[in-house]
This record gives structure tokens, C-alpha cells and sequence, in this order.
């Protein structure tokens, strides 16, 4: 089996605590890959600030670079709108029938999990990884079996946030990887 970790996630856009974590999950977890999956929509947020799809794909991409087993993957693409993770689990379960798949999710998803689509049924057929955020913590303690803690120092760093300077004026160096910073700047500005 080729050990496959999912980090799915909006990338509006991907940052540097994206980048770290996607690293420190394909350390902790002895993982093969990491794909950085670009959802198109999560059923959870409304989709008011989102950049188009193949924009913030084209970001994840550079902002990765040739980095080893870190891969930008657009597999939601063609799935039905809105994205729910277990469908898409299902789909790819279909498609790379020789992959385990482990998915990385945020504190701040972790305390909505309940709320997400067959969240019992993904619990009871994959692996799950969290990583706390600085106003998301998590209590290890009480986390289900086959759910673990990502041990990986908080990088207090939000998509929101970039956007919001961006469009203020202000510098985004050190939020976002160096080679994106123009391609952010052009992509979020008003």
C-alpha cells in the first residue's frame, strides 16, 4: 500500500503554515505523499471570497515547488459541488485501490467534524490527523481511536488574514512562500 496523506483545504491562499504542516504530516506519519488537495467548495463556508480553482491550484503548485512526496492535487475538481470529504475518500478509495488514505484536518474542522457529512463513517474507515490551531486547541485525550494529534509547533498564520493585508496594502513577506508573494498580491488585491 502506498500511504497517502489528504490535506484538503481551500488554499485562499495556501500559505506557510500550509507548507510546514503538509511537511511535518509526511514526517509524523511515515507517508509516502501528501496531497494538498484544492477543494473547490466547502459545504461548511460560503464560497463569497473564493479565487477561482485553477488560481489558487496554480499557487499551491509553485508555492511547493519540487518539494519531495508534497503533491498539488486538483481530484476535487471534477467531483460534485459542494465537496464532502466522504464522497471524495470513497472516490479515490475507487480509483487507487493500492493507496491508504489518512486525512489531515484542523482543530477548527475537528470541532465541526459532527457536523460533517457520514463523519461516523469516516471515523470508522480511515485515519484522521489534527493539528491544533492557536484558537482551535484540541484535547488529546478525547479524541476517538483511530483519531491523533499532528505533534507540529502552532503557526498562528490564516488565508483571511493575507487577504485582509493585501487588500489594506500591507506586506504579506513571511506569511506566504517568497515565489508567491507577487502571484497573491496580483490575485487578492481589489
Amino acid at each position: 500500500m502506498i500511504k497517502t496523506g489528504l490535506f484538503g483545504g481551500s488554499y485562499n491562499p495556501i500559505h506557510v503554515g500550509h507548507v510546514a504542516l503538509a511537511k511535518r504530516f509526511l514526517e509524523e506519519v511515515q507517508l509516502d505523499e501528501v496531497w494538498l488537495m484544492v477543494s473547490p467548495q466547502n459545504p461548511l463556508k460560503a464560497a463569497t471570497d473564493l479565487l477561482e480553482d485553477e488560481k489558487r491550484l496554480e499557487m499551491v503548485q509553485a508555492a511547493i515547488g519540487n518539494a519531495p512526496g508534497i503533491i498539488a492535487c486538483d481530484y476535487e475538481f471534477r467531483l460534485p459541488k459542494p465537496s464532502y470529504t466522504w464522497d471524495t475518500l470513497q472516490t479515490l478509495h475507487r480509483d487507487f485501490p493500492e493507496r491508504e488514505f489518512t486525512l489531515l484536518i484542523g482543530g477548527d474542522n475537528w470541532k465541526l467534524f459532527h457536523r460533517w457529512y457520514r463523519a461516523q463513517d469516516i471515523l470508522s474507515n480511515y485515519q484522521v490527523m489534527v493539528y491544533p490551531r492557536v484558537d482551535s486547541p484540541v484535547d488529546e485525550s478525547t479524541l476517538p481511536m483511530n483519531v491523533r494529534l499532528l505533534e507540529a509547533e502552532l503557526v498562528d498564520v490564516s488565508s483571511t488574514e493575507i487577504r485582509r493585508k493585501v487588500r489594506a496594502g500591507e506586506s504579506i513577506e513571511g506569511l506566504v512562500p517568497k515565489g508567491i508573494e507577487r502571484m497573491v498580491i496580483e490575485n487578492y488585491k481589489i
